[in-house]
């Protein structure tokens, strides 16, 4: 449309127009005159006003949605944090427990052999010797550790100090192959010694060729001069195999170890020797055995058993009549006897 004269008079009037509809509709309050004509327009454009909605409708929510996905996004992280700082929580106090079932039974052990001994931790596995079984711990020459001293944990014997720095010290484990440590079994006191296998179970060669062993049997260190690098009386293993005697001067047997030597977390270091030799005090208490259940099987006659008997029995009374026909005939032997005689 052109910018005329025309046009600009027409735009004023239609103007006017709508001033004096809107003063008229607001004078006549609910009795307006130009009602009507509003429910009309309400009824013609209505309908094109819900389809121009229902049509506009997702684009509107997509906005919404693009505006609040910020602040969805900020919650959603706020919450996986604090789901994450939960499981830390809870997942250190399990450590905790861990920790201090771990430590209760080293100070039972300790207790039990009257050893004197410094807690530590494990840090590392596997030191910078090679393919050695070592563990590092965080005591050292501060702590008063030093060279060729025993360690073990709330289970036995674990291994010894090889090498001390001033806040850590490594430690040679027990299945180690360059690993020997003398030791005494349980009840007999037949001594041997005990050698790493890796992986595998430790092999104990006895002294005595002739050894009375069987699986099952214990063993404890023996200890070593001056304590170093063994204390007497801490719990090695369990026998698990022994090879068949061959009449030589040594036997050999297959232990395993009390130790878990893949799951060390809290050992201590033996830093003083007990005042005598504990021996077999500090082991565990053996197991129960478990009783075997005796089953007790009750026989109950059947119907057919018992008409058997009663058979039998008809039988029996039969036999006795039988035999006391026989019994009365005699006498009448008798008597032919007696008259062929007259």
């Amino acid at each position: 449309m052109r910018d005329t004269k025309e046009s600009r008079l027409l735009l004023v009037l239609l103007i006017a127009i709508a001033f004096a509809l809107i003063t008229v509709d607001i004078r006549g309050g609910q009795n307006s005159p130009v009602d009507g004509a509003r429910q009309a327009a309400a009824a013609v454009f209505g309908p094109i006003e819900n389809g121009v909605s229902s049509a506009v409708s997702p684009v509107g929510n997509a906005v919404s949605a693009v505006r609040d996905s910020g602040e969805r996004h900020d919650r959603l992280a706020l919450l996986e944090k604090e789901n994450a700082a939960l499981k830390a929580k809870l997942g250190s106090k399990d450590r905790d427990r861990s920790r201090l079932h771990q430590l209760d039974k080293m100070l039972k052990l300790a207790g039990d052999g009257q050893y004197g001994i410094k807690g530590a931790q494990v840090i590392a596995i596997g030191a910078a010797q090679g393919f050695s079984w070592t563990i590092t711990i965080d005591a050292g020459a501060g702590d008063g550790i030093r060279r060729d001293m025993t360690v073990l944990n709330g289970d036995g014997l674990v291994g010894r100090v090889t090498t001390v720095g001033p806040d850590t010290a490594t430690v040679l484990l027990a299945n180690d192959p360059d690993f020997t440590v003398g030791t005494r079994m349980e009840g007999s006191d037949e001594l041997g010694f005990s050698s790493g296998q890796g992986d595998r179970a430790l092999r104990v060669e006895l002294l005595n060729g002739k050894a009375e062993v069987k699986k099952g049997d214990r063993l404890v260190t023996f200890g070593s001069q001056a304590d170093k690098p063994f204390v007497p009386g801490v719990p090695v293993g369990t026998v698990s195999r022994v090879d068949p005697s061959g009449g030589g001067l040594t036997r050999t047997m297959y232990v395993r170890p009390f130790a878990n030597f893949t799951q060390l977390d809290i050992v201590g270091v033996v830093v003083e020797a007990p005042k005598k030799d504990p021996r077999d005090e500090v082991l565990p208490a053996k197991p129960r055995p478990t009783p075997t259940p005796t089953v007790t099987v009750t026989v109950t006659p059947s119907a057919q058993a018992n008409s058997g008997e009663e058979s039998s029995g008809d039988t029996s009374a039969t036999d006795d009549s039988a035999t006391d026909d026989t019994a009365t005939d005699e006498p009448t032997s008798d008597t032919t006897a007696t008259d062929e005689q007259q």
